[in-house]
């Protein structure tokens, strides 16, 4: 099925089928929900403007994921020029000498910031291909599509991404 990016129902058929595979994958690029909205939208608004055709929805699909991957990188490098003192304080350790009812909660909270803290620290080649791994439902054929690299490079990239990220944790 040929899919025309400036046809009304075309577009929201993919809109539909892809916005939320999107949102995961620019949201663990960006770790921050606005903005991955707004990037969504301004790649759906990419998609509908430039008038393409695509032979099939995956196609599409992958054009998408690459438009929208590139401006989040785009976006999150923008922000790291502009906030790099303020990012340094971020990553500075948190004392937590006070436990609570809540601590359970408060442990997987700082788990989560570690990890991704770890995945923020990783090169872009492994970042993109752990996020694209672990945070959508895309499998390795899928990836390779997306990034134009080979599927064994794909697994390649998620065996080093996930070395590092160990390496990473284990020195936190």
């Amino acid at each position: 099925m040929e899919i025309q990016s400036n046809d009304e129902r075309a577009f929201k058929q993919v809109y539909e089928e892809v916005f939320p595979i999107l949102m995961r994958v620019v949201y663990h690029v960006t770790n921050n929900q606005d903005l991955a909205e707004e990037i969504c939208q301004e790649a759906f608004i990419r998609f509908f403007d430039k008038g393409m055709e695509f032979a099939t929805l995956d196609d599409a699909k992958y054009w998408l994921i690459r438009v929208s991957k590139n401006l989040a990188i785009n976006q999150v490098k923008r922000k790291a020029r502009e906030q790099g003192m303020v990012e340094k304080l971020k990553k500075m350790p948190a004392n937590h000498s006070n436990t609570s009812d809540g601590s359970q909660v408060l442990m997987e909270k700082e788990t989560r910031k570690l990890v991704q803290e770890a995945i923020d620290q990783l090169p872009e080649k492994f970042r993109l291909v752990i996020v694209m791994k672990e945070y959508t439902d895309m499998d390795y054929k899928q990836i390779a599509q997306v990034l134009h690299i080979s599927e064994s490079n794909v697994k390649v990239r998620v065996y080093r991404a996930r070395k590092m990220l160990e390496s990473i944790l284990s020195q936190e």
